[in-house]
């Protein structure tokens, strides 16, 4: 005997893993040189100097035994209260240490949050185009998983939309800005509008909806546009933050929750948070890289390689005749496939070893994803083929 459900989840794999791995394999088969694999997000910049020097240092004048041992479950204070001096110094406002829960990435994070935030027949929203793991999140919380489509062709948020997706039993609403996978920075505008309804369809209702503000692409914005930092806006937001891409480190599965003093029922949703973690099994972040974020909070990424890949791209795309939605953050592109369905068209880039994500598991199945965080070079020697698919 065996669960449906995860044995479900484990044999139908995450499609963005399954095409990347294909694009490695065949990397191997004929040399990396003649493989486009524009299809997983892991950040390319170098990980800052700053991080390997408190890397060094950390293990040269820590104790063994300090260095490895268990932290706090909600995480080591020093980091908790680094975190929350950079973004006080940020955003302004009375953020604490108490205020955030040091996580194993962003992924164990909002599964946390989800399962935190739902009751029975809960709802749970998310603005398409969203990240395909929303939903394994949610549906394993118990809540209902519910799509908006975007306003298009803009990829901006629909406020109708939302509103009519939401009821009684709406007990949150995910953001994700810059989005992941079109790129999009949602407006304050636009936020503004959804604050505005949430607020108004809460007093409805009679209990809180809240926004979960999934975070790790936060700094990654270009050409003077800024991601809104949500809690400024909307007081029952619950943030969910990595490192993963700010400071290049995937591969370390560290990063914050902060649940705002001024939250709706903020210690029970802190504590439920702190309850589902423990639940789910992640807890106690690992020791070295809480002692890492301590020192490097307040690092900023270096921009100018993604944003030069960006504007290559873009601009060989839309010469070519693609439908782009342009990205003002992130590393991502959302593309529209020629033919309005992106599983044949992703079949057809296949042919010439060039390796995209359709976009059905993102809400969009008309669009395909492009990950531009590799080499220009990689780039450039893509756009031929992307011009002779668009011949055919």
């Amino acid at each position: 005997m065996y669960n449906e459900t995860a044995y479900a989840l484990g044999t139908n794999s995450c499609i963005i893993r399954d095409i990347a791995e294909y694009g490695a394999r065949r990397a191997a088969e004929i040399g990396d040189e003649n493989v486009f694999n524009f299809t997983i997000g892991n950040p390319s910049l170098p990980t800052p100097p700053e991080v390997t020097r408190a890397i060094v240092d950390i293990l040269r004048d820590t104790d063994n035994l300090a260095l490895h041992s268990y932290t706090p479950a909600i995480g080591d204070a020093d980091c908790r209260k680094a975190i929350a001096a950079d973004l006080k110094a940020r955003y302004g406002g009375d953020i604490s240490a108490e205020d955030l829960f040091i996580g194993c990435g962003a992924s164990p994070e909002l599964a946390a949050v989800f399962q935190a935030v739902s009751f029975p027949g809960a709802e749970i929203v998310a603005l398409a185009p969203y990240f395909p793991e929303y939903r394994p999140f949610v549906e394993a919380a118990g809540a209902k998983f519910v799509v908006v489509p975007p306003d298009m062709p803009t990829f901006q948020i629909c406020t109708d939309a939302v509103e009519a997706a939401l009821t009684p039993n709406t007990a949150a609403v995910i953001v994700n800005s810059p989005n992941n996978p079109a790129g999009t920075v949602y407006t304050e505008q636009s936020l503004v509008a959804l604050a505005d309804l949430l607020r108004r369809k809460a007093a409805e209702y009679g209990h809180p909806i809240y926004l979960v503000s999934d975070d790790p692409y936060r700094e990654l914005t270009y050409g003077g546009v800024e991601a809104v930092f949500l809690p400024k806006l909307y007081d029952d937001t619950v943030v969910c933050y990595s490192y993963s891409k700010s400071l290049t480190l995937p591969g370390e599965r560290i990063g914050y929750i902060y649940v705002p003093k001024a939250c709706a029922d903020s210690k029970a949703i802190y504590a439920a948070i702190c309850g589902a973690a423990r639940a789910i099994g992640h807890i106690c972040a690992p020791s070295l890289w809480q002692k890492v974020i301590a020192r490097c909070a307040h690092l900023r990424p270096d921009l100018s390689d993604y944003d030069r890949n960006r504007r290559a791209l873009y601009e060989g795309l839309t010469k070519a005749g693609y439908e782009v939605a342009k990205p003002d953050g992130a590393f991502y592109m959302f593309v529209k496939a020629p033919g309005g369905n992106s599983v044949a068209f992703a079949e057809k880039a296949k042919k010439y070893d060039l390796f995209i994500v359709p976009g059905d598991d993102f809400g969009c199945p008309e669009y395909f994803r492009l990950c531009y965080c590799g080499p220009l070079e990689k780039i450039q020697k893509s756009l031929p083929i992307f011009e002779k698919l668009m011949e055919e």
